[in-house]
């Protein structure tokens, strides 16, 4: 055998390898995901809305991150509420805002 397809083996098993524990990690995930995460079927179902409402995640319209609607900064701004994850992104959309209105 020569020495390319030796490595051309080594890399296809190594791949072969890699794939099966990646798939037996998520199978592992899902099994504890599972076990762990449902203790009872019945109200299970309204504590996750629960959680989802209280979990809302909003847009920085300056910097385009992700916050938490309750820890956010909000502005209304043209009868539009906008959420800021900064004091310094608010005060940067405000200062943007005013030059779009003074160019007109």
């Amino acid at each position: 055998m020569s020495f390319l397809s030796r490595i051309v083996r080594f890399l296809f098993w190594l791949l072969v390898v890699s794939w099966s524990v990646a798939l037996l990690r998520r199978m592992v995930g899902w099994m504890l995901r599972d076990a762990v995460g449902n203790p009872s079927q019945e109200g299970s179902r309204d504590s996750l809305r629960a959680e989802g409402a209280a979990r809302r995640l909003v847009r920085d319209p300056v910097c385009g991150m992700h916050v938490a609607e309750e820890v956010s900064l909000p502005l209304e701004y043209g009868g539009e509420l906008v959420h800021f994850c900064s004091p310094a992104c608010r005060d940067t959309y405000a200062g943007q805002a005013r030059k779009l209105a003074a160019n007109g």
